[in-house]
């Protein structure tokens, strides 16, 4: 099992969100700013959700895969799954990194109960990291042996990433997301 090494966070156990009174709307246009750039990623998993379970159910063969993303430079739906993911794992980790310098420090600057959720924000970031490098060698294991257990491997570790990774972004949204405004971090 490609998990078992995991420190996986209870949602529950997350900071509560303080109340910011009366938000004017240009306060809150930076959260509706982060919403946007989080809806992307939840696209790109339903993306990558979508290719698994097609890949999973043999609906398409390789050369359909082939014919269908001629103008990419994959080679076959191992190859397309792979692809499609490593540029994912390359833009949440960028997205994270931006966060945990930028972002999250000026959060946690504005007091005790903001430091929390900066700090758990950091944390559910290291869980999202582990899952996309194991998620990584799951696709790299799949690419060098095809094959059923590799592919399961691959759809395991997917689905936990699909879980935290959602489960975070809609916690962090309305942890940060007013406060962005509200205290003029972005």
């Amino acid at each position: 099992m490609l998990l078992k090494d995991i420190q996986f966070l209870d949602d529950a156990t997350r900071p509560a969100i303080p109340e910011l009174p009366a938000l004017t709307a240009a306060q809150k246009a930076p959260g509706e700013h982060l919403k946007m750039i989080h809806d992307h990623l939840r696209d790109n998993m339903v993306v990558l959700g979508r290719l698994i379970e097609r890949a999973a159910e043999g609906k398409a063969s390789v050369d359909d895969i082939k014919a269908e993303t001629a103008d990419l430079v994959m080679v076959s739906n191992y190859r397309r799954f792979g692809t499609l993911c490593g540029q994912y794992c390359q833009f949440v980790h960028g997205h994270h990194s931006i966060e945990d310098q930028a972002i999250f420090p000026s959060i946690a600057a504005q007091g005790p109960a903001f430091k929390a959720i900066a700090d758990r924000l950091q944390a559910e970031h290291v869980v999202v990291h582990h899952l996309l490098e194991k998620l990584i060698d799951a696709l790299i294991a799949l690419a060098d042996t095809p094959g059923r257990e590799h592919f399961e491997d691959a759809v395991e570790v997917f689905r936990a990433l699909e879980k935290v990774l959602l489960s975070h972004l809609g916690y962090e949204e309305e942890a940060i997301g007013d406060a962005l405004g509200y205290f003029e971090i972005i």
